[in-house]
């Protein structure tokens, strides 16, 4: 189900849409987290979400829908496993790679008394969108403002999380403020993401589906529906598959260490996320995480953000267990912390 729609007007929705139907950036509230949107169909919109974000060229943007035949208009293929998966999770945090359509006005093999007129057209995802490969990742979010605003604009919106490039993802609008400053024309306030972690990525472009990011639903979840699921190797060089593939990502401006036991650094004063286990230092403040991998996820990134702006040397955190309903946030804490 749709998060609830707060109290926000139908004219802020429309201004919202009106913006980006011109090319702006606006960021919005989904589940996961806030997105910087852009209209996923006009290349110069979509570059100004890179250089906003400082985003490099070889990582994707996800592109939002507000239901699932725009979706199919925007994959050139829609696998059985699409099918299952989107009746099941969608609206969802689910974000699907699927080979991309493009734009096609003239079919090569059309009748000849069948006019250019009569051919159907698909809308085109530009290239800057995929980082120049040949599939685009498809979401349909849970959130009733995310999709008030893209039906209202009644184009597809490429939206990555509303935040500088491996920085810290925002959950509230008050982050993307922080954040991004000026530098977006228009925020929209849902108020505090639910799930607060961003979306699974699962490639149906291959003969088996394959984990690209672990997020908001369960690799268990998943393999309830369509079987096993693969995990990617290493990247190569250039193009990820999928955003959040970085080594480093989700991070802090404060070095983020990870620890267990309780095991503190000696030096220096930090903050402690707790999760189970006491700290072996008294003069540490400390934050009690959530037992359960859903509601830890959920605050996760507020935690880090309080954290970040408490001037410490360190945020220590109390390594949750390595279980498979705790991947997703295990994913985020190492990327977090591997440059720390």
């Amino acid at each position: 189900m749709p998060q609830a729609l707060p109290l926000i007007s139908i004219e802020e929705i429309e201004h919202a849409a009106r913006l980006l139907r011109a090319g702006r950036l606006v960021a919005f509230p989904t589940e996961t987290v806030y997105g910087l949107g852009a209209n996923a169909l006009d290349a110069e919109a979509v570059a100004r979400i890179y250089a906003v974000k400082g985003r490099p060229a070889t990582s994707p943007l996800i592109v939002h829908v507000g239901s699932i035949e725009m979706a199919q208009s925007l994959a050139a293929d829609w696998p059985e496993a699409a099918t299952r998966l989107t009746q099941k999770f969608w609206p969802g945090p689910l974000t699907l790679v699927l080979p991309t359509a493009r734009v096609w006005t003239i079919a090569p093999t059309r009748p000849a008394d069948q006019s250019a007129a009569e051919v159907p057209s698909r809308p085109a995802i530009p290239l800057i969108v995929t980082a120049g490969l040949p599939t685009v990742g498809l979401r349909m979010p849970a959130h009733s403002i995310a999709l008030a605003l893209i039906r209202a604009a009644g184009v597809p919106l490429a939206a990555p999380s509303a935040n500088r490039f491996t920085q810290l993802s925002p959950t509230t609008s008050d982050h993307v403020r922080r954040s991004l400053g000026a530098d977006v024309d228009y925020i929209l306030d849902g108020g505090p993401c639910h799930v607060g972690i961003e979306s699974t990525v699962l490639s149906l472009a291959g003969p088996q589906p394959v984990l690209l990011r672990p997020g908001g639903l369960s690799r268990v979840e998943i393999e309830a529906v369509i079987g096993p699921i693969t995990t990617p190797a290493d990247p190569a060089a250039g193009a990820h598959p999928a955003p959040g593939m970085h080594p480093r990502h989700y991070s802090p401006q404060t070095s983020l260490l990870l620890v267990t036991a309780g095991m503190l650094p000696e030096q220096g004063q930090g903050i402690y996320l707790q999760h189970l286990h006491p700290p072996n230092r008294i003069d540490v403040p400390i934050r009690q995480m959530p037992h359960s991998a859903a509601h830890y996820a959920a605050v996760l990134y507020r935690e880090l953000h309080e954290a970040d702006a408490g001037n410490y040397d360190w945020i220590a955190v109390d390594l949750p267990p390595n279980t498979p309903d705790w991947e997703a946030v295990h994913d985020r804490l190492h990327r977090a912390a591997s440059n720390s």
